[in-house]
């Protein structure tokens, strides 16, 4: 029996009860995405898009699962889905590509879901925090779904942190929907601090209007095995983006990041910058693709991806993409995997730095170029500390960890 079967089972026999606890937009799309993900099953590796992550063996194990929401406390910041004067039917699973297997079977099982909204011409000062804790006495799955929607003029930063308390394994589906509208810009940040016993699956999905800018990073600090999706859509002439991604991984950790940047109008600008550093039997995957549409002229893209590999048996496999159908653009990519500068070391050795310090500070450094393009100073100054903690093998030792008290 394929890995499938268990949450085609599931659904049937528990569908009824997930929608009895959920809202009317999104029991709407239920059996549609449930129709969908039982007739393609997990994607396998023979898909380009999967082609680095082995997803059927991910979703075997049995995982528990709640099937009724938690009650939260109400605050002036927090409101139910079902009482909220904002109707989302025109934005729920309207970006999401529902043909994806990993966002159908989201669709079909979540329950709860986080709606971030900025009205017209509102900035948010201060930035959005979402944290996002995994705890449970057995292994437990877990899905979320979080709706960001930006209206016209709108500003906000957001970051959503991933953690996980006690020692299970936990799988995470995530689907997280962008909506940002004409002049709007969003800075967005996904930061995983997990374990290696977790599998997380996360797809976030972009729509862009005219001059909206959208920085997103997906920043993986530890963990167990990522894949990240992130797919943009540029609607709106002048709008922007920019991708940025950090992936430190050792031991015999996942990281899979692949993204699709869509530009389908003329005179938009984006721009993809992704870092690996893998030691140990980790495998750092990443796969990024520039689509312009024959109308989108004037594009500018760039697009970069640079790997260190700081072990014999670490693994990079890298894959940029560009698919050009217009003539008057400016589009480039590269990839380089490379391994530490022998010839960096010896200097630093010669200069009385320990051989472990010297390839400590090579690291920092490497990484540093993503690092230093965040805005948000407090955040980026967190970063630098973690990064540095991580490469010192202390950052399963942090502040935020209640795993080792």
């Amino acid at each position: 029996m394929k890995s499938e079967r268990q949450y085609i089972e599931l659904y049937q026999e528990a569908g009824n009860l997930i929608k009895s606890k959920s809202c009317a937009v999104m029991n709407a799309v239920r059996d549609e995405a449930f129709a969908t993900f039982a007739r393609q099953g997990f994607p396998t590796k023979k898909e380009e898009r999967y082609r680095y992550t082995d997803v059927d063996a991910a979703f075997s194990p049995n995982y528990g699962i709640s099937l009724t929401p938690l009650t939260i406390k109400s605050s002036p910041y927090i409101y139910n889905v079902k009482d909220a004067p904002l109707d989302i039917t025109p934005y729920y699973n309207r970006v999401a590509n529902t043909k994806d297997s990993i966002t159908a079977l989201n669709t079909a099982l979540v329950h709860d879901a986080l709606l971030i909204h900025v009205p017209v011409d509102t900035k948010v000062d201060d930035p959005i925090v979402v944290d996002n804790w995994l705890r449970g006495t057995a292994p437990t799955m877990a899905n979320r779904r979080i709706l960001i929607l930006m209206e016209r003029g709108a500003d906000a930063t957001i970051i959503i942190n991933d953690h996980a308390a006690d020692k299970q394994p936990f799988l995470t589906t995530q689907v997280i929907e962008v909506v940002c509208q004409d002049n709007a810009r969003i800075d967005l940040y996904e930061i995983e601090e997990t374990t290696p016993l977790c599998s997380r699956f996360s797809n976030i999905y972009i729509r862009q209007g005219r001059d909206s800018s959208v920085k997103h990073n997906a920043i993986t600090l530890f963990n167990g095995q990522t894949r990240n999706l992130c797919d943009v859509y540029l609607k709106g002439e002048g709008a922007e983006v920019t991708l940025n991604g950090c992936a430190i991984g050792s031991a015999s950790q996942h990281i899979d990041n692949n993204t699709l940047i869509h530009h389908q109008v003329p005179c938009c600008q984006s721009r993809q910058l992704y870092k690996y550093v893998v030691d140990g039997h980790a495998v750092g995957a990443f796969a990024g693709k520039i689509l312009v549409d024959k109308d989108a002229q004037k594009t500018t893209s760039q697009e970069t991806n640079a790997n260190l590999c700081a072990s014999a048996d670490a693994r990079i496999y890298t894959q940029p993409m560009l698919e050009i159908y217009a003539d008057d653009v400016k589009c480039a990519h590269g990839s380089t995997v490379g391994v530490m500068d022998e010839t960096a070391l010896f200097y630093m050795r010669q200069r009385g730095i320990p051989e472990a310090e010297a390839r400590t500070l090579l690291k920092n450094a490497f990484m540093g170029q993503v690092i230093d393009q965040i805005k948000f100073e407090p955040l980026r100054q967190r970063l630098y500390v973690k990064v540095e903690k991580r490469f010192r093998g202390e950052l399963d030792k942090c502040e935020d960890c209640r795993l080792c008290k």
